[in-house]
């Protein structure tokens, strides 16, 4: 029996499992939209640009730990999905982008879109670089078997996003529905590797024989679901555990062993046990450069000390910026408990340090007293410490929450405690503006019964606030928390360091006043319940009320720009202010010998 392929796409897609696909229309891709509107198992997410589609897309597939799938016309439809995919790719999570092109009869003759600088109908040479795999749909028999690699290759070994490209009369070709009987036989799941039996004895043997230890965690872990493996073996062995970025949630940050954030927007306390660290585990991270300081010595790791132990599902990112006694390839939530089970063999008893929990809780306590007054402050724009502490008082402890870039993602990281695994959702690899405001939207669906909000600077708002007419055409209960600076205010802090200019990082109207639109206003003219906050005991009375609307949601929350403490460093203080220590990202020694730490100047307002 002879079918349309659009339709035996749809029907692939629901037997997968798909029950949303995040999209933009286009003429290429209507034959497609034809067969979606008929099925009763795949809701379609219109929204009005395309990175949001593949952001709202990335959102969901962070909580469902599988394939989100984007749609996508060609041309300016396919670039606009450029930013989004590429968030995705370096964050490690897996999409399936299916996008129209011209027809392939079309090839090389100019149609009307095509691109072909370079080569005929080659639009999907555009993602190449950003995607585990590109295919274009030449031949529709073979369009079976490119689908299950794709939704495979997207789900397996280190996750990220793929690209099917199909000419758009590809679509509404009649093929034989048998062709896609593999589909049926064909496991949707790829079983995940172990760790090689040689590999846990010797990881093992090092943990149990350091006098200090330490377990680094990165957003492997929460890829692997792996946080009670974790816990279980740092507990057994009274281990502490720093985290990245990406990490946060890995463990509960109120764990008596979590120690909390490395790196540039880590923590003094931290850093004093990774540097001092005999041996140091790392577990689903490529000891980032902004994880890391720069990977100046002694600042956060120092590899002179250190022996360096590292498993991660890619081979690629073994060994990569610090050399390894051990380097393994695994899944985390089958390593670890491998691990545990040779420690166990020859530790049986396991190990405790009162002492160091001492001194874990006391860090913790002094820092927490350290923000106290600045997070009670009841000044007005209000600081960025006060509307954490009125956000953590208002949302449920599994409440999702997707930042952005800027303070409410670095200060968010080092200063708001995440006590539920895989709660908290970055964007760090390619770290892009308006990622939360667009996350929250794939967020929701994927966990309708949770409060689901954002936590997202002016700036990053004003990227895409198109993210709300989807939210209202789809009824989408969503937060957006504008922590509104009139500023790109990370950089204009930076710049500011550096060069005691705040030049193109404020908003300013022509005779220099600052400038910020009313979001509110805004987001009541896209059809949404608002709040414009206009003084600090305003705000957490106004987030309840969002909170208990069950509706979308904004407030537009004036806010201080207040530096984030750096306790760590990045080279790109020392290119713009040089310092005499730093010779091409490298520390060198003093008059003595010594690699000193360079003194970074803070940020400031």
């Amino acid at each position: 029996m002879k079918k349309l392929v659009s339709e035996l796409m749809v029907d692939y897609l629901e037997r997968r499992g798909v029950e949303y696909i995040f999209g933009l229309c286009g003429h290429t891709v209507i034959g497609f939209l034809e067969a979606l509107s008929r099925s009763e198992k795949i809701r379609y997410i219109s929204v009005r640009h395309e990175q949001i589609a593949a952001t709202a897309a990335d959102g969901y597939a962070r909580v469902t730990h599988k394939a989100a799938v984007v749609l996508s016309h060609l041309g300016p439809g396919i670039t606009n999905t450029v930013t989004g995919i590429a968030n995705a790719a370096f964050d490690s999570i897996p999409l399936v982008l299916i996008a129209g092109d011209v027809p392939s009869y079309y090839f090389g003759k100019h149609p009307h879109q095509e691109v072909n600088m370079h080569a005929d109908g080659s639009q999907y040479e555009i993602l190449r670089p950003i995607v585990k795999r590109a295919w274009r749909v030449d031949d529709p028999e073979a369009l079976p078997e490119i689908l299950d690699k794709a939704f495979r290759l997207a789900e397996s070994g280190r996750p990220g996003p793929v690209l099917v490209d199909i000419p758009m009369d590809i679509f509404s070709r009649e093929i034989d529905a048998g062709l896609f009987a593999r589909t049926y036989r064909d496991s949707s799941c790829t079983a995940k590797p172990a760790l090689a039996p040689a590999a846990a004895q010797a990881i093992a043997k090092y943990l149990v024989e350091a006098e200090h230890p330490l377990i680094h965690a990165g957003g492997g872990v929460l890829l692997a679901q792996a946080s009670s493996e974790l816990a279980a073996l740092s507990e057994f062995l009274d281990i502490p555990v720093s985290r990245t970025l990406m990490g946060q949630g890995c463990l509960s940050d109120l764990h008596p062993l979590m120690v909390g954030q490395t790196g540039f927007w880590g923590l003094d306390f931290t850093h004093s046990l990774t540097t001092k660290a005999d041996v140091v585990l790392g577990l689903g991270t490529r000891f980032a450069e902004a994880d890391s300081s720069s990977w100046y010595p002694g600042v956060t790791f120092d590899p002179e000390k250190t022996t360096f132990l590292q498993i991660d599902i890619d081979p690629a990112e073994i060994g990569r910026n610090y050399p390894v006694a051990v380097g393994a390839v695994a899944d985390l939530k089958e390593a670890l408990p491998q691990i545990l089970a040779e420690v166990k063999k020859l530790c049986p008893a396991g190990k405790h340090n009162p002492e160091l929990r001492r001194r874990i809780a006391e860090a913790k306590a002094a820092f927490k007293e350290s923000n106290r007054a600045i997070s009670e402050d009841g000044r007005f724009p209000m600081t960025p410490q006060r509307i954490l502490k009125d956000v953590k008082e208002v949302i449920p402890e599994d409440s999702l929450i997707y930042t952005d870039v800027g303070w409410n993602k670095n200060g968010v990281a080092q200063q708001f405690d995440i006590t539920v695994p895989g709660s908290i959702h970055h964007s760090s690899g390619l770290a892009t503006m308006g990622f939360g405001a667009s996350a929250i939207l794939g967020g929701k669906l994927a966990a309708p019964d949770k409060v689901v909000l954002t936590l997202v600077g002016d700036g990053g708002f004003g990227t895409n606030p198109s993210c709300i007419a989807t939210a209202v055409e789809q009824n989408i209960p969503v937060i957006w928390i504008v922590m509104n600076n009139s500023a790109f205010g990370t950089i204009a802090g930076l710049e500011y360091a550096n060069y005691k200019t705040r030049f193109g990082t404020t908003f300013h109207t022509p005779d220099g006043a600052s400038y910020s639109p009313n979001w509110a206003e805004v987001a009541k003219a896209y059809g949404i319940e608002a709040v414009r906050i206009e003084r600090a005991d305003q705000f957490k009375p106004a987030l309840a009320a969002a909170v208990a609307s069950g509706k979308p949601y904004l407030l537009d929350v004036p806010m201080e720009n207040i530096a984030v403490p750096t306790p760590g460093c990045w080279n790109i203080n020392d290119i713009y202010t040089p310092k005499q220590n730093v010779v091409e990202g490298k520390l060198v020694p003093d008059a003595e010998g010594k690699l000193v730490r360079p003194m970074h100047a803070k940020s400031h307002a």
